[in-house]
């Protein structure tokens, strides 16, 4: 028996419940590789399913945790045998598919990826989903040809999970990072990551119905779109790109107008970091262990047991959450 984080569901009331229970390898799901798990991390997918679902989970009872690092027990696969250090981001594991809100997780080999040399499992989940898409969202403005010296690299939700660590490889890259925050009390934390600029939510959420404003921005890694998206769609330089990443506020581009693409050229690209296939994978953590200084990832840490991760479940899906929380899931 070990522990799990357990999400059920009263089918009269429709209200989910989720506490720490003791389950066994036989309630696990179908899969190739028994992973012990040792880090998993919180992101606003997990806070969904830790809550109400959100559409996302498919049955209860249910184990969240739609990333986790740890250590091969078992497998049918010969690509992982006993011993090797994996990690896990994507998949709809968490979501559809039991994830790593426990101490044991069976999934399919295919969704695993090997631990990129220097890190380690804590770091890993410390980067976890939100970092890796920060760094997909960073390799697609760089292949459509952003480079350090271009201009200002706007990146929005900048205390977020994305936001801090798009913010660390930009900054350390050499880009000159302008920092979107509504919490002025993380001016701060977000110039410690290596933001040379903080601009007030305020500044980008109006509206605006002009069709283009000042070229400002060489790149964007946004993780709000809404009102947002569609303001600094209309202030990027010539053939600059926005990586979007998220819809904080709100799936609709509001106010966005045709014309930053077909008078500017700009870029939107859609940044996916669910269905990436394994070689991407690869090459994205391959990048981040290479280009994410590990003491500003430090820096961003909170850490977590299973224990708490109902409270901070609501507390991501209300904006409070700095940074990555870690969740040592033996702790």
């Amino acid at each position: 028996m070990f522990n799990a984080l357990v999400v059920e569901k009263d089918e009269e009331s429709g209200k989910t419940s989720a506490a720490v229970k003791q389950i066994s390898d036989a309630d696990l799901p179908t899969g190739e590789v028994l992973v012990a798990v040792e880090y998993s991390t919180l992101n606003y997918k997990d806070g969904l399913c830790i809550g109400p679902g959100g559409g996302l989970v498919r049955k209860y009872p249910h184990v969240p945790g739609i990333d986790f690092a740890g250590t091969v027990e078992t497998s049918d696969d010969d690509r992982y045998k006993p011993g090797d250090k994996v990690v896990l981001t994507g998949w709809r594991v968490g979501e559809a598919h039991w994830g790593g809100y426990a101490q044991k997780a069976r999934v399919k080999a295919d969704w695993l990826v090997p631990l990129p040399e220097g890190l380690d499992t804590r770091q890993a989940m410390a980067v976890g989903t939100a970092g890796f898409t920060a760094m997909l969202a960073v390799m697609a403005l760089e292949d459509h040809g952003l480079s350090p010296g271009d201009g200002p690299v706007l990146v929005t939700g900048a205390a977020g999970g994305v936001g801090s660590v798009a913010t660390a490889i930009l900054a350390h890259l050499g880009h000159e990072v302008a920092a979107v925050t509504g919490r002025p009390e993380q001016e701060a934390y977000l110039r410690g990551l290596g933001a040379t600029r903080i601009v007030p939510r305020e500044e980008l959420s109006e509206v605006s119905k002009k069709p283009l404003e000042a070229e400002t921005w060489a790149g964007c890694v946004d993780a709000v779109a809404g009102a947002m998206l569609g303001r600094v769609l209309k202030q990027m330089h010539m053939r600059a790109s926005v990586a979007a990443i998220g819809l904080a506020g709100g799936a609709a581009i509001e106010g966005a107008l045709i014309t930053p693409f077909i008078l500017r050229g700009v870029n939107l690209l859609g940044i996916d970091s669910v269905l990436q296939p394994y070689d991407n994978r690869l090459r994205a953590w391959e990048r981040i262990a290479r280009d994410l200084p590990m003491e500003k990832l430090e820096e961003m840490v909170q850490p977590a047991c299973l224990g708490d991760l109902p409270g901070l479940g609501r507390d991501i899906l209300n904006g409070q959450v700095k940074g990555r929380v870690v969740v040592d899931v033996n702790a």
